[in-house]
C-alpha cells in the first residue's frame, strides 16, 4: 500500500503531540525552555551530520571535488531568492495562524503566537531531512517503509518534546509531513527511479544546512527564515544534474 509509512508517520506525530501536551502542563516554564534548547542543539547535530553529506563519494566523482558546496552555495542563495519572492515562511505563518483559528480559537495572543511556534518549526524539522525525502520516495518506489518506519518512531518521540513545550501546534505539522511525504510518494509512483546517489547526497547535504537554521531557531540565536530556502531542496538535486551532463 503506497503511502504507508506516511500515515503511521503523521498518527506518531499525533500520538506524540499529544502525550506532549499533556506533559507539557505539568511542567514548568523553566523546564520547558530547557527541552526547547535540548531539541535545538539535537537539531544542530543531526544538520551538522547531514552536512556531512558533501564527502560523500558518489556526489564527489559525479561533479568533481569542491564541486558539491558550490552547488549547496547555489541552491540556497536561489532558493532563498525564489522563497523570498513566493513569501513562503509567511505563508507557513499564515497556514499556522489559519489553523490555530480553527482548532483553538479563543486563546490568548501569546498562545495563538506559541501555537504558530510549534506548528512552524516542527513542520520544518519533521519535512526536513534525507529519511523525509528518502523514506517517501522508497514507498513510491515500492521499496518498503522502513526508512518512514524509522522516521515515524524518531518523530513521534520529538513531537512529545517540542509540544510539551510548543503546544497543540506541533501536532498541526502532521498536515505538512502528510502533503510533502505524500507528494514525494507520489512522483516516485509516477517517475520511477531517478535518484542517483549523487542526487540524494545534494538534498542531504542541503537539507543539513537548513536544519542548522532550524537549530538557530529553537535556540533563539537568530530567526533564521527556513522555510523561505526550502526551493533549494529541489535546485540542489537540479543543479548536480546540470553539473553532471556538463563533465
Amino acid at each position: 500500500m503506497y503511502g504507508l509509512g506516511t500515515v503511521i508517520n503523521v498518527v506518531a506525530i499525533l500520538v506524540g503531540a499529544s502525550i506532549g501536551v499533556l506533559l507539557g502542563h505539568r511542567l514548568p516554564e523553566r523546564t520547558r525552555v530547557t527541552v526547547t534548547d535540548a531539541l535545538g542543539l539535537v537539531t544542530l547535530v543531526i544538520g551538522g551530520l547531514n552536512v556531512v553529506a558533501l564527502q560523500d563519494q558518489a556526489f564527489v566523482d559525479a561533479v568533481g571535488r569542491g564541486i558539491p558546496l558550490l552547488i549547496v552555495i547555489g541552491a540556497l542563495l536561489f532558493g532563498g531568492i525564489t522563497g523570498s519572492l513566493l513569501q513562503i515562511e509567511r505563508r507557513l505563518e499564515a497556514l499556522g495562524g489559519w489553523l490555530q483559528r480553527r482548532l483553538a480559537a479563543g486563546e490568548p495572543s501569546r498562545e495563538r503566537a506559541r501555537f504558530v511556534e510549534g506548528f512552524v518549526d516542527s513542520s520544518l524539522v519533521f519535512c526536513i531531512g534525507p529519511l523525509a525525502v528518502l523514506g517517501a520516495l522508497s514507498d513510491g518506489l515500492g521499496q518498503g517503509i522502513d526508512e518512514l518506519t524509522l522516521k515515524a518512531t524518531l518523530d513521534g518521540f520529538a513531537s512529545i518534546a517540542f509540544a510539551a513545550s510548543l503546544g497543540w501546534g506541533v501536532a498541526a505539522s502532521a498536515l505538512s509531513v502528510g502533503v510533502w511525504q505524500g507528494l514525494l510518494t507520489v512522483l516516485a509512483v509516477l517517475l520511477g527511479s531517478v535518484m542517483s546517489d549523487a542526487l540524494v547526497a545534494s538534498v542531504t547535504a542541503t537539507g543539513g544546512v537548513l536544519l542548522l537554521g532550524v537549530g538557530l531557531r529553537l535556540l533563539n540565536i537568530k530567526a533564521v527564515p527556513v522555510g523561505d530556502m526550502l526551493p533549494a531542496l529541489i535546485l540542489a538535486p537540479v543543479l548536480t544534474a546540470g553539473v553532471m551532463a556538463l563533465t
